[in-house]
């Protein structure tokens, strides 16, 4: 079975079960010192190696797959290869911004995973409908109620903490986090979910061709710069690869190269943002929840409260009316069609 036929539900199902361990690692890196170490680590002096990981498992995948047949191409020295348009580099530029700000929500101290991912992608499911209306997608009724049930369970969890109350870093993260996702929804939505055929794996190839190398381009950029994290990011490209963190950084890289594959099969369902945002978001903030619990369980770290609980609740009702709200209106209209 292709890769691209999956059901949007089997796609989510696989993306919680590998963003688990990612997001277990990445707290675990950021608050336990590994073997041979006497400190943890930034989310910045892991990112660096993360990504190069990542993004080499990405080449050899698209390649092996097949899919940079799909790609747009150019003519170079005379060979043929995958070459961006100029809208998937506009979202390339975007999911760069991603690349980095998610490993960063990870690592801010006293901000638990679940607040940090009901945050987040609280904003991104507030600009799904949003895009949609733009591109003059129609949104159904169901997903404007998933909409609102993810959004109470973000007040409930903010109203919990008594307010946001985050560190600059972790704000300055939140927002170019929905930037970035904002344009790559943008961009999603006007070419990748066009119907036209293998457009999935083109836009796929084309955005990771800018995307990841932007990322690591910007990173190593930072390591000649006076700020502090400069210092972080050096030690992240020169120093990691003969540390002891190198085990549970190799892990990331797998479940983040697995992680980057699903989610963009679920955001590039031909169906409205607002049908398969929530679920990618819903996925991944369970992932969060169920990350906590196994830090609170392995590390005895503070476990997801009971507002974080109620919230995850109301998520997950939210993916069960999308998932089943769709075919309840389809068999209503065939049934009325048939008589």
């Amino acid at each position: 079975m292709r890769l691209t036929r999956l059901p949007i539900e089997a796609a989510t199902f696989i993306y919680v079960l590998f963003y688990i361990p990612y997001m277990a690692c990445a707290r675990g890196l950021s608050t336990t010192p590994q073997p041979g170490m006497s400190r943890t680590l930034s989310g910045l002096e892991t990112l660096p190696a993360v990504l190069i990981l990542g993004s080499s498992m990405i080449l050899v995948f698209v390649v092996w797959s097949g899919w940079y047949r799909s790609a747009n191409q150019a003519r170079v020295m005379g060979v043929s290869v995958p070459w961006p348009r100029w809208s998937t580099v506009l979202s390339g530029v975007g999911t760069a911004m991603l690349l980095f700000t998610v490993p960063l929500s990870l690592t801010f101290e006293g901000v638990s995973i679940p607040f940090m991912q009901l945050i987040m992608r609280g904003d991104v499911l507030i600009i799904a409908p949003l895009v949609d209306l733009i591109f003059g997608r129609r949104v159904r009724w169901w997903s404007w109620v998933a909409l609102g049930l993810v959004a109470v369970g973000l007040v409930m969890t903010i109203g919990e903490r008594g307010g946001l109350n985050l560190p600059p870093l972790a704000i300055a993260t939140i927002v170019i986090y929905t930037i970035g996702y904002f344009v790559r929804l943008a961009v999603m939505t006007r070419i990748a979910k066009s119907g036209k055929p293998n457009e999935l794996e083109a836009y796929f190839v084309e955005e990771k061709l800018v995307a990841t190398p932007l990322a690591i381009l910007m990173l190593a950029a930072l390591t000649a710069t006076p700020l502090a994290q400069g210092a972080d990011l050096k030690w992240g490209f020169v120093e990691v690869w003969t540390s002891g963190a190198m085990p549970l950084i190799a892990a990331m890289a797998t479940t983040f190269f697995v992680v980057s594959i699903f989610s963009a099969l679920i955001l590039l369902d031909p169906r409205e943002n607002t049908f398969c945002v929530p679920f990618e978001r819903a996925a991944s903030i369970l992932a969060g929840i169920a990350a906590a619990f196994l830090l609170s369980w392995l590390l005895g770290q503070p476990a997801p409260t009971n507002a974080e609980l109620a919230g995850s609740v109301l998520l997950i009702a939210a993916v069960v009316l999308l998932s089943f709200a769709p075919r309840w209106d389809a068999r209503r209209r065939l049934a009325t069609a048939s008589t």
